[in-house]
């Protein structure tokens, strides 16, 4: 699965100024309104901080997964943001999180939408990746990387 294909790259923000887990989201989901298939931003957003009370999306070495399922958007999109300072996500390693992936799907794309999570979650394993996410300057380049893993 080739995750390039639910982003643009005006969805994507190497320098987040958040500094803390609110603000980031709200950085998040104003990415993620750039793209035609979010209806209603604010919907997006509520339903995105809703998620995030059930439990972190901080998944851990650095990574966080905010995500939503709602009539807000029409097709699943992700976007993505890096904090070079990190921020406390309430990650479950208890680590500044600087690497942000917030995925957003419609209601009904049930499976879809845990294949990309999956898929991302898998990606995110391997500390070359995370490395070369830090370090990537360009939108295309962060397209290749998270395109490349096999």
């Amino acid at each position: 699965m080739k995750l390039s294909k639910f982003t643009e790259e005006s969805l994507i923000n190497f320098n987040l100024k958040g500094t803390s887990k609110n603000e980031i989201i709200n950085e998040l989901v104003d990415l993620a309104a750039k793209s035609k298939l979010v209806r209603e931003r604010d919907e997006l957003h509520q339903a995105v901080i809703e998620r995030e009370k059930l439990v972190t999306t901080g998944v851990g070495y650095g990574v966080a997964f905010p995500h939503a399922k709602t009539k807000a958007v029409k097709g699943i999109l992700i976007a993505f943001g890096r904090s070079s300072t990190g921020v406390d996500f309430e990650a479950m390693d208890k680590k500044l999180v600087h690497l942000f992936f917030l995925i957003a799907a419609p209601e009904d794309a049930i499976g879809a939408h845990l294949n990309v999570m999956a898929r991302l979650s898998y990606i995110m394993k391997s500390e070359k990746v995370r490395e070369k996410l830090m370090q990537t300057q360009s939108p295309k380049e962060l397209l290749e990387v998270i395109d490349s893993v096999d």
